[in-house]
C-alpha cells in the first residue's frame, strides 16, 4: 500500500464516521443553470432548521458558489478549538459550508480541475465537525460533471432533489440529470417545478412567464416523484441579494410560503 492509498484509506474512514451522524442527506442538483437551484436548497435547509431540526448547508458549486450570499454568511470557519474544524453556525440549528467563506477576494475565481474539486468535497465531509445532522443539504452546480459525482460517490446513500423550470429547454436537460442518478445509484427524492409563474405584484395572478407545468408533465413521463410547484416572485429575489431569507418566513400568507411549505412537508415525509 503506497503512502497516498493509506491517507485516502484513512480519510475513507473519517468521511464514514461524519456521515454516520447524519440522518438523511439530500443532493440538490439540475441538468440546467438559472433554475433557482441554490435559492431552494437555502431556503430548504432554512425552513427545516425552523422546525428545530438540525441541519447542514453545504456548498459544492466551487466555480459560482451562491449559499455564503443567500445566508449573507458573517464569518468563516470556526476553529475555536485547537484540532477541530466547524462549519458557520448561521443558527444553533442551521451550519453552513462553502468555498466562499475561504476566499480572500469575493469576486476570486476558482480555476480548479477535477483533481482540485475531488479533493476539496471529500474535505468539506471529511476534516469538517458537522456533528449530528438531522439533515445535510448539499448545493451542487448544473450538469452531471465532478461535483454531483464526487458527491454521489462519497456519500452513497444521497438522495436527489432535482430543480428545473417548466420550459423545454431546462427540462430537457434535468431528464439527463435524472438518467446520471439512476446510472450512479443515486435515490431521486424528486422533481421541483420552480419558477412555476411569475406572480404579478399588482393583482397576484401567476404570468406563465417559462411557461407551466413542463416539470411535472417530464417527471410523470421519467416516473420519478413530482414535489410541486414553486411560484417566482419579486420578494424572493429582493430577500436573496440582501441574504435575508429569514425576513421572507415572516410573510405566511405569501404564495411562495405557501408552495414551500407543501414541499416541506413532501420532503419530511418521504
Amino acid at each position: 500500500m503506497t503512502p497516498g492509498d493509506f491517507e485516502r484509506n484513512e480519510q475513507d474512514k473519517q468521511i464514514a464516521d461524519r456521515l454516520g451522524k447524519v440522518d438523511r442527506k439530500i443532493l440538490v442538483m439540475s441538468g440546467k443553470g438559472g433554475v433557482g437551484k441554490s435559492t431552494v436548497a437555502a431556503y430548504l435547509a432554512f425552513l427545516l432548521s425552523k422546525k428545530g431540526l438540525k441541519v447542514g448547508l453545504l456548498d459544492v458549486d466551487l466555480h459560482g458558489p451562491s449559499i455564503a450570499k443567500l445566508m449573507k454568511v458573517q464569518g468563516g470557519f470556526d476553529m475555536s478549538q485547537k484540532g477541530i474544524v466547524k462549519p458557520y453556525a448561521f443558527s444553533p440549528q442551521l451550519s453552513i459550508v462553502s468555498l466562499e467563506m475561504m476566499l480572500g477576494e469575493k469576486d476570486m475565481a476558482v480555476i480548479w480541475r477535477g483533481p482540485m474539486k475531488i479533493s476539496a468535497i471529500r474535505q468539506f465531509v471529511s476534516d469538517i465537525e458537522w456533528g449530528d445532522l438531522d439533515f445535510l443539504l448539499v448545493d451542487s452546480p448544473p450538469g452531471t460533471g465532478d461535483e454531483p459525482l464526487t458527491v454521489a460517490q462519497t456519500i452513497p446513500d444521497a438522495e436527489a432533489l432535482i430543480v428545473t423550470t417548466p420550459q423545454e429547454i431546462s427540462l430537457a436537460d434535468v431528464r439527463k440529470s435524472i438518467n446520471f442518478c439512476r446510472q450512479v445509484n443515486m435515490k431521486i427524492l424528486g422533481v421541483v417545478e420552480n419558477m412555476s409563474g411569475q406572480l404579478c405584484p399588482h393583482c397576484g395572478e401567476q404570468v406563465p412567464l417559462f411557461g407551466q407545468g413542463g416539470g411535472e408533465k417530464m417527471a410523470r413521463e421519467m416516473d420519478v416523484p413530482f414535489l410541486g410547484s414553486i411560484p417566482a416572485d419579486a420578494k424572493m429575489v429582493t430577500a436573496g441579494d440582501k441574504g435575508d431569507l429569514e425576513g421572507l418566513t415572516s410573510q405566511q400568507d405569501l404564495e411562495i410560503n405557501v408552495a414551500y411549505g407543501d414541499l416541506l412537508k413532501v420532503v419530511l415525509t418521504q
